[in-house]
């Protein structure tokens, strides 16, 4: 991937569409409109061109053209784009001419977005927060993903670094001019205190974990014993026929996930084999696997016949026993909701109730962490500063407290892209669509 050459791509979707946006981006970009367009457009400001081929000077379409001089643009560096026509005939036409175009190649995915890292423009961490703006599929994950995008996670990273710095400075302080006289007496207590501070601050952020959360969904879980009713509610709660639902017991044999937008919340809902004892190779594999999905869910329904479950229920974080076929009878005891999955009955009190959980467990997008990277490397940070603050405490050499204060800067800028972490570049990137 050279970073010198003139990069282009197609930024809207494939197929038929009355606009298709190419994008440019490189040193050549404006050589490459005035070959196009004949002349370039004042910068930031539309105008409409005739783009002809230069071989031949041919027609290709009428296009919009914008012009964007580096360093103000998406990328840092000369940046153009051309909205034409969005018919396949037209797109295949202007994209083959700029292939023949001098220094000009197709960019690969995600390319324009690590430019724009490289050249100062975003920070690893916004990289993310716009991937992840692009897979958000719920409101929830649309304000986390905006607020990364924004520089939530990366401002905050920059406070700690420039808090572990100073406190680096003044160890470095310490030890090398401790006997000037403008080294205050209680420079150690200051340090400590500053990296008590920090320590404390990363401790309240570590502690949410609703942000990587949010990313995946929220786990639910329907167990409980053949025919209670599982995939049946399972494609009440999709709102389409997701499972196969059977009077015959051990229909589902496998788990079977559905994805949910849960009032803006994304849900993550399966359904899983009947718990029960069977000489049933198979059908035993997938009560093992029921019960597993259940232990790492965030929620379990525990669905309850009218003939009652007849098993305990699995071990969960949180179970929520729910009462099934009340059409047929309403006898249940101890159960949190009662639905009929067949009449409708209940099942927006079911719905309100995951509403629920799911705002106690994912939050409202305001979490500061979102992956799992961010989390790694901020305990990171935290282990290094505590070492430090124990090692003061115990008045230990300030040359081993400055270097676990180093590690604990070091880990923090492996946030934001602040250290080497180009291990990490390709697999980021390459998640990216090609125009981005």
């Amino acid at each position: 991937m050279r970073s010198d050459d003139t990069i282009f791509a197609t930024a809207s979707g494939y197929g038929r569409s009355a606009v298709c946006l190419i994008r440019i981006s490189g040193g050549a970009s404006r050589t490459v409109v005035e070959t196009l367009a004949g002349s370039v457009p004042e910068p930031r400001r539309a105008a409409v061109r005739i783009l002809r081929d230069p071989q031949n000077g041919e027609p290709l379409d009428q296009a919009l053209v914008l012009w964007m001089p580096g360093p103000s643009s998406f990328t840092g560096e000369d940046q153009a784009e051309l909205h034409i026509h969005g018919g396949l005939a037209t797109r295949a036409a202007v994209l083959r001419v700029l292939a023949t175009l001098e220094g000009c190649r197709p960019a690969e995915a995600g390319e324009f977005t690590r430019r724009a890292f490289l050249n100062g423009r975003m920070d690893l961490s916004r990289v993310e927060g716009l991937a992840d703006l692009i897979d958000a599929e719920t409101e929830a994950q649309r304000r986390q993903a905006l607020r990364q995008l924004e520089g939530r996670l990366g401002n905050a990273a920059e406070g700690w670094r420039e808090d572990i710095l100073q406190a680096l400075a003044l160890l470095e302080a310490s030890l090398d001019f401790s006997d000037e006289g403008d080294v205050p007496e209680d420079l150690e207590a200051e340090i400590l205190r500053k990296l008590t501070l920090l320590a404390e601050d990363i401790r309240r952020v570590l502690a949410n974990r609703s942000g990587e959360r949010l990313r995946e969904g929220l786990t639910v879980v329907l167990a409980g014993p053949p025919n209670a009713g599982k995939s049946t509610l399972l494609n009440a709660l999709a709102q389409r026929d997701v499972a196969i639902v059977s009077p015959i017991a051990g229909t589902t044999r496998d788990t079977i996930e559905v994805h949910c937008d849960l009032s803006g919340f994304p849900v993550v809902i399966t359904d899983t084999a009947g718990l029960r004892d069977t000489h049933d190779l198979i059908e035993q594999e997938g009560v093992s696997r029921a019960r597993a999905k259940a232990q790492d869910a965030d929620v379990v329904l525990w669905l309850v016949p009218p003939e009652g479950a007849g098993t305990e229920p699995p071990q969960a974080r949180r179970l929520l026993s729910v009462a099934t076929k009340v059409d047929l009878s309403h006898v249940r005891h101890n159960c949190d909701v009662a639905v009929s999955a067949a009449t409708g009955e209940g099942i927006s009190d079911l719905i309100r109730r995951l509403q629920t959980e799911a705002e106690a467990a994912l939050g409202q997008g305001d979490a500061i962490l979102t992956r799992q990277r961010h989390r790694s490397a901020l305990e990171r940070a935290q282990a290094s500063i505590l070492r430090a603050i124990d090692m003061m405490k115990a008045h230990g050499p300030l040359e081993l407290i400055a270097e676990e204060v180093r590690l604990g800067s070091r880990a923090v800028g492996e946030i934001t892209g602040r250290v080497d972490v180009e291990h990490l570049l390709d697999r980021l990137f390459a998640s990216f669509c090609i125009g981005k």
